[in-house]
């Protein structure tokens, strides 16, 4: 039973709400419409942490809602602050996080009004969340706030918006609190498709498992590796999937593919006579491009499949994916005999892992091939570092070639593949684990969209390194424009002394400027404890590799 209590502001019971569904941190960015709440979460212990761009904050509750499962919570004022949280949330729906944003709102008399910044908020963020409602009534307040959380934690998770009309936080209100409210939990899916699911894997002379985004969550990660380990199948994952696969087995992933067709994954899926798919959405990978052939396909997952012309599952598992793939393990009793052709393809695998180990080469003036980058990275990440990727064509280096083994240990924005979110991930996650080092990784021109959190970083004494790979462009666009039309245009900017921007804001700055000090430089830069910046020169004249066509019996272009 819901026990009656007066609040003397509608502030007050959000505030008090929040802290009892298990928010330890909010992000935003305070304003005369919302400020009273800004004022009530003083009162809690709730950690409010001010934010340089209301975007900013949305991406650092983004990550919290996709390491721990519970949604993060930023806020912002009415108008423009709202505004600003679109494409944070936006994201975040997209890639899966939960997330719940508040935002204020002038009060309900001014709301047909031409007055300061009044805006009808609730259907900006329609599109691009699961919920998005305005408290009317603040006997309603703990109710939508309730629905607001349930909906981002709940199924595939993903965004929710609250908008907060001023005179509802600043009015009194009598009413309980419906918090903690946690989602229903998903039961197995229909034993009947289990069963016609392992029939087809049975029957196949050639499956191959497909990881998804969904397969990521840490949950699910005993239960697949049983799966690997019951059938030894080859298994692929989109850019964001890794479970934490034992070293023994990892000699059968055939590493991540997406955005170009032409990975050693690639023709595993073209090969396949049955994909089997583990929390994947269409958003990851186009099925248009690595299922022209209509493939037959198993879907599990915690949604029913999106179903469009190259993606239409003869059997789906709908429920929680972990006793799922328990119980549909439990039913395949033998192992495949892998065909030639995808003993061929592991081995290339392996082949290109032992390359970029061995990697050493020159390259012009004094910029870093991209491998070099990564063969130096690898070197300094250990199981325990959560690497946080922006978008740039080095994410594409990075995703193909870097090994990571636990799962989330390396975020990437594969649905909106938003630019920018790198560092105030990197904020976010180190926030979860001070005493484990987060790395951060953008080009020059996504750093510059969200670079103001540094002072953020520097504020909380983040326990970050951010890592620039410098070419003063957009390369992912210049690179496309140049296959597309044989010339880039908009794509070139000025350089930054990136040491010396890094220091201004209080974090420790590095700038590699030869080749023979990047070793050295990036485990200094890695042991610095605080914040710290390096800026690294980066020769991406083999990216138009990464688009080149493959055909079978080729190898991958990078390594050809």
């Amino acid at each position: 039973m819901t026990t009656t209590t007066h609040w003397d502001t509608g502030a007050q019971l959000v505030a008090t709400h929040l802290e009892r569904q298990g928010v330890d941190y909010i992000f935003g960015i305070p304003g005369a419409k919302i400020d009273r709440l800004f004022d009530a979460i003083e009162d809690t212990n709730i950690k409010m942490i001010p934010v340089r761009h209301e975007a900013n904050g949305a991406f650092m509750a983004g990550v919290i809602g996709r390491l721990t499962g519970k949604a993060g919570v930023t806020m912002a004022t009415s108008g423009p602050g709202c505004t600003n949280l679109v494409t944070g949330l936006a994201t975040a729906n997209s890639e899966g996080d939960p997330v719940v944003a508040l935002g204020g709102a002038v009060k309900r008399a001014d709301q047909q009004k031409q007055t300061h910044q009044s805006l009808d908020t609730v259907s900006i963020f329609n599109s691009v969340t699961k919920y998005s409602a305005e408290v009317q009534a603040g006997s309603a307040t703990s109710e939508i706030l309730a629905n607001a959380f349930r909906a981002a934690e709940s199924g595939r998770p993903g965004a929710a918006f609250v908008s907060l009309p001023m005179d509802i936080l600043n009015q009194p209100v009598e009413s309980g609190i419906l918090a903690p409210s946690f989602p229903a939990p998903l039961g197995v899916a229909d034993t009947r498709s289990i069963r016609e699911a392992a029939n087809k894997i049975k029957a196949a002379r050639n499956p191959v498992f497909l990881l998804g985004l969904q397969a990521s969550r840490p949950e699910n990660a005993a239960a697949i590796r049983a799966l690997l380990n019951r059938t030894q199948l080859p298994v692929i994952g989109t850019y964001q999937p890794l479970v934490l696969l034992i070293l023994c087995y990892y000699q059968r992933f055939a590493g991540r593919v997406g955005l170009f067709n032409n990975q050693p994954g690639d023709l595993l899926l073209a090969n396949a006579d049955l994909i089997v798919t583990i929390g994947f959405g269409p958003i990851e990978y186009d099925p248009e491009l690595w299922n022209t052939q209509h493939t037959d396909i198993v879907h599990i997952d915690v949604a029913p499949a999106e179903i469009e012309h190259y993606y239409r599952p003869s059997v789906e598992l709908v429920g929680q994916i972990d006793p799922t793939l328990n119980a549909l393990t439990e039913q395949l009793d033998h192992q495949w005999s892998m065909p030639a052709s995808t003993v061929d393809l592991l081995e290339e695998v392996a082949h290109q892992r032992q390359a970029i180990r061995a990697y050493n080469r020159s390259h012009q003036d004094f910029a870093m091939h991209p491998l070099h980058l990564i063969k130096a990275m690898q070197d300094v990440i250990t199981p325990d570092t959560t690497l946080c990727l922006d978008m740039g064509s080095f994410h594409i280096w990075i995703a193909r070639y870097l090994n990571c083994f636990r799962s989330r240990q390396l975020l990437v924005s594969n649905g909106q593949q938003t630019m920018g979110v790198a560092l105030p991930w990197g904020i976010g996650a180190s926030l979860l684990n001070p005493d484990r080092k987060v790395v951060s990784v953008s080009g020059d021109g996504g750093f510059m969209q969200s670079s103001m959190e540094l002072e953020t970083a520097v504020r909380l004494k983040c326990n970050l390194l951010h890592i620039i790979w410098v070419d003063n462009a957009y390369n992912m666009v210049e690179m496309q424009e140049i296959k597309k039309y044989q010339r880039y245009s908009g794509v070139k900017f000025g350089p930054i002394d990136f040491k010396a921007y890094a220091e201004s804001f209080g974090a420790k700055g590095f700038a590699v400027t030869r080749q023979e000090d990047l070793v050295t430089q990036l485990k200094q830069a890695m042991d610095t404890q605080g914040p710290a910046v390096i800026a690294i020169p980066v020769d991406y004249s083999d990216n138009f590799k990464l688009m080149a066509p493959r055909e079978a019996g080729s190898m991958d272009p990078v390594f050809a």
